[in-house]
This record gives structure tokens, sequence and C-alpha cells, in this order.
């Protein structure tokens, strides 16, 4: 018998799920690996394994496509929201899951016994160059000077979990991100590396952005990423604190609002693809 698997997917952003209360994965970092493959595996952004937790309904264990381990996935855990409670881990609409960068609180819409729509609080922005973490001193990174390839630009840094940068630009369909992006990814600004999203504001409450992912590359979706290009929106004046934001990325929208208490709640699709087994 091989490994029993759910490929799902939040706004593009898909990942192979596999439900360790059931089954038993060896080396989760090279399974990532094959599994993410898209012309010789499964086809994914990475794997995620929902496994049992002692602090939250359950835990939510992250691998990049390259086999790195992640922090926090906001696509991600909706889908394990999802699949959690359709599978009878969870039987009730709000649900914590445990992740390596905290506990998360989730609210599911469920509409005849299947779950559509998941908002998750993403817990406090952080703001402060050492936590993200930035080579850079003071209390944030926020519209700062950053040259990259011998293009300046104005950088806003904000960790939800995980690192980004964000950068606010016109012409965001016109980027050379394969080019740019693992230039960013790897500036010695950011010891942990960096994901980065280009941002677009259309009014105050409507941005675009493009993503891309350390250790991913290109993303069409990337809910921490939305999340820290509405907290950047709001740091630069672009929108509002408390009022919910669109945020149109390759993959659909998500809504993301970044509350008084520096918490962000995002909302937004979990979606199941299809079932299979890995022999």
């Amino acid at each position: 018998m091989g490994i029993h698997f759910t490929k799902m997917h939040g706004t593009g952003n898909d990942y192979v799920y596999i439900n360790a209360f059931e089954e038993k994965v060896e080396d989760a970092a090279a399974l990532a690996v094959r599994v993410s493959d898209r012309h010789f595996g499964v086809g994914s952004d990475g794997l995620i394994l929902i496994a049992p937790s002692g602090t939250a309904d359950c835990r939510m264990i992250m691998y990049n496509a390259d086999g790195s381990e992640g922090a926090m996935c906001g696509n991600g855990i909706r889908c394990v929201a999802k699949y959690a409670y359709e599978h009878g881990i969870v039987s009730k609409p709000r649900i914590s899951i445990e992740t390596k960068s905290g506990v998360r609180e989730l609210a599911l819409t469920v509409e005849d016994e299947k779950v559509t729509y998941v908002q998750v609080n993403m817990g406090r922005a952080e703001l402060r160059p050492s936590k993200i973490p930035v080579r850079a001193e003071g209390e944030s990174f926020v519209a700062q000077p950053l040259t990259v390839a011998g293009e300046n630009y104005s950088a806003t840094c904000v960790s939800m979990g995980n690192p980004h940068c964000v950068i606010f630009m016109s012409g965001i369909d016109q980027l050379d991100l394969e080019k740019i992006g693992p230039v960013f990814e790897h500036h010695a600004l950011f010891p942990d590396r960096i994901n980065t999203e280009f941002v677009e504001v259309l009014d105050d409450h409507t941005i675009r952005m493009r993503v891309w992912e350390r250790g991913s590359g290109e993303t069409i979706s990337c809910g921490t990423g939305t999340c820290a290009a509405v907290v950047a929106s709001v740091l630069n004046g672009y929108c509002r604190r408390g009022e919910e934001i669109e945020v149109q990325i390759r993959g659909g929208k998500l809504y993301d609002t970044y509350l008084e208490n520096d918490e962000v709640l995002m909302r937004g699709p979990a979606v199941t693809v299809f079932e299979g087994e890995l022999k």
C-alpha cells in the first residue's frame, strides 16, 4: 500500500496534503521534492502534513517545493481546515491549528457539509527588523530605500510568521520575476532569505500583487504575502486599518483586514482537486 494523499488549493496555491493521523511519512523533505515536481510528480508548491497536536485541534507541517520546511502558509492552512472538517478530524465550524509560527484560529463557512470559505486569524504583524528578520536598526522597516541588482526600491518589511518584503510599484505585469525574484530572496539584508511582494494599488480598498516565494519561486498566490501586502499598504497610507481589502492575485482574490490590535484576518476559498496514492 502506498501513501494516500489529497491535492488541494487556495486561490491556486496548491499543495499535496497527507493525513498524518493515518499515514506514516519517513522523509517528508525528500517526499516534498518528489511530489512537487510538475512533470514527474503530482505537481504542487509543496507538501503539507496534517498531524496531531498537543495544543490545538491539529497541526500543520509544511514543506516547500525544494524540501525546506516552511513556517506558515495562509492558503495552506485554509485547506488544512477544510480537510480536517470534511474528514472528521474536527466537527465544529471554529477550530485551531498549530503551525511552526504558533496556533491560528479559523472560522469555517460550511454549505451542505462542505467547507467553501475559511477566515483565518493570521496573528499579529511583526514589524521589528530583528524579529522579521532584516539586518537593520530601528523599530520598523517601512518605506526604506533598498538597492537590488542596481535598481532602487522603497521597501516595507513585515513578518506574518515568515518574512516578507513589500515593494509598491506600477506595471507589475511587466516584471521579469524569474530574474529579479532570486536577487531579492538572497539579498544580504535578509539572513533567512525573503518572500517578496510586488504590489500595485488600485484604490483604498483594492490592490494587485505578484509574489516571489523563497524556496518555491513565483506562485500565483501566497496567503501570508497578501496579509503582508495589506499591512504594508496601511503603513504606507494607501489603505485603512480595520477595513477589508481585496487583494487580487494571479490565482484569484483574498480579503484581508489589518486590525487595530495589529492582528490580520484573511478570508478566502479552499478547494479539493483530487485524491490519489503515492507508490
